[in-house]
């Protein structure tokens, strides 16, 4: 008896998740007055690299309900809806590649459709995250949100002179040995043993 509650309680929870108003489905019409927004105030072009309006940010969203993931491709002022997930990006920024530690981060508004009535068409859009994200530190901001989940995985700009700086060079072990596994380290040699002083 209760093998069969529980599986329909996960039909049920499948069919709710279900179809394209979840990542991993189809994109859909963002609302008029949320498809662009202007970026906050605390978010400030510095004038390196590439203009912000030309750099687009790869952020990572997850539906918890049903595991799935969608990849999305974003500019700074624009909107992607989901169903009843909208991602808003302000700027996306990382650090010069002669900059260490290298950090990759985007300002984000998450906004998550509230409906009194399920058959709602016109929900309301609550802001349930604004600020950044970082990718090599997610701890620092988390999108604390039962079903939804967002974060960076890339930046696309680059920065004046980048070009020109040499490609990594590949380690001496990873020459010598490019199966990439490691080398057995060898052994130390001991120390010669002191001489037996003389009188």
């Amino acid at each position: 008896m209760r093998a069969t509650g529980a599986l329909l309680c996960l039909a049920a929870l499948a069919a709710c998740s279900g179809g394209s108003d979840v990542p991993g489905g189809e994109e859909t019409e963002v609302p008029d007055d949320l498809a662009t927004f202007s970026p906050p105030a605390q978010v400030v072009d510095p004038g390196l690299g590439t203009p912000l309006e030309d750099r687009v940010a790869t952020l990572g969203i997850l539906n918890k309900r049903n595991n799935l993931t969608q990849d999305v491709t974003i500019k700074p002022g624009e909107s992607k809806r989901w169903g009843d997930v909208i991602v808003q990006l302000a700027s996306c920024e990382r650090t010069a590649p002669w900059e260490t530690p290298p950090m990759t981060g985007a300002f984000v508004k998450v906004l998550v459709a509230r409906r009194d009535d399920p058959g709602d068409n016109n929900p309301d859009w609550l802001r349930v995250f604004s600020g950044w994200l970082f990718k090599e530190s997610p701890s620092l901001n988390v999108v604390e949100h039962p079903i939804y989940d967002v974060w960076v995985k890339d930046c696309a700009m680059s920065f004046p002179g980048e070009e020109a700086l040499p490609a990594p060079a590949a380690s001496e072990s990873n020459a010598a040995n490019p199966s990439g596994t490691a080398s057995p380290t060898p052994a130390p040699t001991p120390a010669p043993a002191p001489a037996a002083a003389t009188t």
